[in-house]
């Protein structure tokens, strides 16, 4: 039989990505988790990692067994959550960068005024990371996103919600010549400096796939993933993109020009992420963040 704790810690190495930041975050030296992973793959009959020097990946057997791991990791954690609520409580969320600047902090400062002894705790993850966080309960609730064209996660044993649909803007430097045209298109662009993520990011792939349908080529000369970071970049006059509109929220429409593409109006689904039989905590945060602010 597998042992359950030998289990857990596959899936602490598997989300830390090394033995050696698994082993840190268990208190335990790389030494004796990799000790302990070895009579774990000699139990299973199959290898289940590949070392290298940057850390470790999983095999085809080890993705297989860490679904699992993380179900047994899920169950240890709900155990001793169960035995330390009797004590103290604790939540711990997960959230993109963009939502955790605009639809968090309202959530989590009203949470903290009616619950002041549970301990609060907020990870930045970018999607789609964190569903195999949700599953091994080291988050109790995953605030995450889907742009246009992007496969969404196996939510399986999980929940998952719509939580809003978010279009972007396109915004420009203030007073750029373009800003004045009726009806702005991407191939009238198409020579302009564009600011995003670097391939690969959910913001770029959007812009490339609104490019490609469009027939033109858009060039990115400054790449940052960070909203804010783009704002100023724009703001500054060095390029124009894409951004959402909870972002421009905070912006002030006196710093860029705000307009709309007529052939491309990119929107984002947001998803919440939790247990299907989540706890009463994990209940009144999802109602925080589903009611309107």
């Amino acid at each position: 039989m597998l042992d359950a704790h030998r289990l857990a810690m596959l899936a602490e190495v598997a989300h830390a990505g090394s033995i050696a930041a698994a082993a840190k975050r268990l208190a335990f030296t790389p030494s004796a988790v990799s000790q302990q992973l070895a009579k774990l793959e000699r139990d299973a009959g199959a290898r289940l990692l590949h070392r290298h020097a940057r850390g470790v990946t999983l095999t085809p057997a080890g993705e297989a067994l860490l679904v699992h791991a993380e179900a047994i990791a899920g169950e240890l954690r709900t155990a001793e959550r169960t035995v330390r609520a009797l004590v103290d409580e604790e939540l711990t969320v997960g959230t993109f960068a963009s939502a955790g600047m605009t639809l968090v902090p309202a959530a989590l400062a009203g949470f903290r005024r009616d619950h002041p002894g549970v301990a609060l705790r907020l990870l930045d993850l970018e999607p789609p990371d964190g569903y195999g966080l949700v599953r091994s309960r080291e988050l109790d609730l995953l605030i995450t996103h889907r742009y246009p064209g992007a496969p969404l996660p196996d939510p399986r044993g999980l929940q998952r919600t719509l939580l809003r649909s978010e279009r972007f803007r396109l915004i420009l430097p203030k007073g750029h010549a373009k800003a004045r045209t009726r009806r702005l298109t991407l191939p009238a662009l198409a020579a302009e400096d564009w600011i995003s993520g670097s391939p690969g990011v959910p913001n770029r792939a959007c812009l490339e796939q609104l490019a490609d349908a469009a027939g033109v080529r858009l060039r990115v000369a400054y790449e940052t993933r960070d909203y804010q970071v783009i704002v100023a970049l724009v703001e500054a006059g060095l390029g124009i993109a894409f951004v959402p509109e909870s972002v421009l929220d905070r912006v002030g429409p006196a710093r860029v020009e705000v307009r709309d593409a007529a052939d491309a109006r990119p929107a984002r689904e947001i998803f919440l992420v939790h247990h299907r039989r989540p706890g009463r905590l994990v209940t009144e945060m999802v109602m925080r963040l589903t009611s309107p602010q």
